[in-house]
């Protein structure tokens, strides 16, 4: 099914059955702020990987997860890093992915992560509706592997088709740049991406950051 959320009625609805869905198990195609994003119930291991074989992905890459607000980062991770705090509180909700080792203790299998974990907090209304009601998804493009990246859900339909449940359009992303990505993991943070976020506006918040290029000193 595919619901039009730049209607009010048909986007409640639309909203309401992809929350349904995603909690029961099933793949959700809904907008972000940067491209269409293919999304599962994070701990809900058959429903993450179908996501992966939706995508016609032979190896199983860990997806980004992605939240509907700055405090669940907390419940991810051991222990949030200052510089994680810092850029989330400056750069979410938005183009902004940070690497951070989640907790060993999570009951979630997202394949094989290192023990880290890509998370993002989007700036769209529908897609953080969804996320606020499911908690953490398992979320990445939503293109099979080799296609282009949907700029609509219905693009991203022609692709997934029948794999996926529910898709929330809601038209073109005013900016389809791919998200920044920092891995804090380290003992001085680095861009490992550049993205939506410009390494000056990230430098403004962590002044010891290190560009995509920078190798740390000895």
């Amino acid at each position: 099914m595919l619901y039009d959320c730049r209607t009010v009625a048909e986007r409640d609805r639309g909203v309401a059955a992809a929350i349904e869905a995603a909690r029961s198990g099933e793949l959700v195609v809904l907008p972000t702020d940067t491209v269409y994003g293919i999304g599962a119930d994070a701990f809900t291991t058959h429903a993450v990987e179908a996501l992966h074989t939706a995508r016609h992905a032979e190896r199983r890459v860990p997806p980004p997860v992605l939240v509907g607000s700055r405090h669940t980062l907390e419940g991810l991770v051991y222990s949030v890093p200052k510089a994680a705090r810092e850029l989330a509180d400056a750069f979410w909700p938005g183009a902004l992915t940070i690497l951070v080792e989640h907790s060993p203790s999570l009951q979630w299998d997202l394949g094989d992560t290192g023990g880290v974990v890509g998370v993002r907090m989007p700036l769209h209304p529908v897609a953080l509706e969804v996320l606020r009601e499911v908690g953490p998804m398992a979320v990445t493009t939503a293109n099979r592997v080799g296609g282009p990246a949907p700029r609509t859900a219905q693009e991203a339909r022609e692709q997934l088709e029948y794999a996926v449940r529910i898709y929330l359009e809601a038209g073109p992303p005013h900016d389809p740049a791919p998200s920044t990505i920092v891995d804090v993991t380290g003992d001085v943070p680095r861009v490992l991406r550049e993205g939506a976020v410009p390494f000056g506006k990230l430098r403004d918040v962590v002044p010891d950051i290190l560009p995509a290029e920078a190798s740390e000193p000895a």
